[in-house]
């Protein structure tokens, strides 16, 4: 196997990054949110939360600018 394709670490398989996504719910904590779900779907996300309406997640764009509470 190619050295190229092996973490130098764990001599583990090389994976790529995670594809960047436009929407994210989060469920805010204290210190880190954590990330429920991401989706390029804004219809889609809002009806997530929708069905979930106490769990008192956000919606947030790529950038990190809340787009809605739920």
């Amino acid at each position: 196997m190619s050295r190229a394709f092996v973490k130098e670490d764990g001599g583990e398989r090389w994976t790529p990054p995670a594809e960047a996504h436009e929407y994210r719910v989060v469920l805010p904590r204290a210190g880190t949110p954590e990330i429920v779900r991401e989706t390029d779907d804004l219809i889609g996300a809002l009806l997530w939360m929708r069905a979930r309406p106490s769990a008192g997640f956000e919606l947030r764009a790529r950038d990190g600018k809340l787009l809605a509470c739920a």
